[in-house]
This record gives structure tokens, sequence and C-alpha cells, in this order.
């Protein structure tokens, strides 16, 4: 399959570029779902943290951190969502890691705290399996 990332970064694919340096790239979200939704990325191809790199996941985080500062020192946002989707079990739909970068602004009415409808398992029970030992 191909990746619609990989071609952004191949210059196969326009995009409108918020940030871009040398190993990471952040651009704006089309599918216009919220204003200012952007979308950072390595340039390497990675398909989620879960086979990141420590360098490639360095470069990334300080990217995301970056633009979320800008946004809020520079724009008048007064806040930031970071969203993450690892997996497709965990809805990743474009199979290149990828951060939702989400500006806020007080009462701007975005919920983007997902519904999850309540824990079905004991917390110990989870606790003992999640834990490092």
């Amino acid at each position: 399959m191909e990746c619609i990332f990989c071609k952004m970064v191949n210059g196969e694919k326009p995009y409108f570029s918020v940030y871009e340096d040398e190993h990471t790239i952040v651009f704006m979200d089309v599918m216009k779902d919220v204003d200012g939704h952007m979308v950072a990325m390595p340039k390497k191809h990675v398909e989620n943290i879960l086979d990141c790199d420590e360098e490639t996941l360095f470069h990334l985080m300080r990217t995301v951190k970056k633009v979320s500062n800008h946004c809020v020192d520079d724009c008048g946002y007064e806040g930031i969502n970071l969203i993450g989707t690892n997996g497709r079990s965990a809805e990743q739909c474009v199979p290149h890691f990828h951060m939702h970068i989400i500006p806020r602004r007080k009462n701007d009415n975005i919920e983007a705290w997902p519904e999850f409808g309540g824990a079905k398992c004991d917390m110990q029970e989870i606790f003992e399996k999640v834990r490092f030992k």
C-alpha cells in the first residue's frame, strides 16, 4: 500500500505546511473538522509509536511542542489537544505515525475527549496486567 504521508514528504502530494524541518512536517488537516486542526508527522516512515525509534520520536515530540507553544504564545490560543491513534484497533486511519494538534480556546465548544462508556474490568486486575514488574 502506498503511504499518502510519504507522498507528501516526497513532493508527490501538496499540503498546507505549517512547519517543516529536516525530520518533521506539520500540516493543516484536510478534514476541516475543527478550525486549526493540524497533523504532525516524522518524515521517516514508521507505522506508529510502537515501531518508532527513540530519535524519530524525539524529533516529532520536539516539533509538536514547538508548534503547540507557537499556537498559544503567538496565535491567541489558550491550550492544545494532542491526539494520537496507534494501530488499527485504536482507529489509526493512516499507517504513518502522526499526532493531531488541535488548538483550543475557552468555551470553543469542541468535545475532544471521547465518550468511553465506562470501564468493564476491575482496576486491580488491569493494574496487575499493565504494570512494570
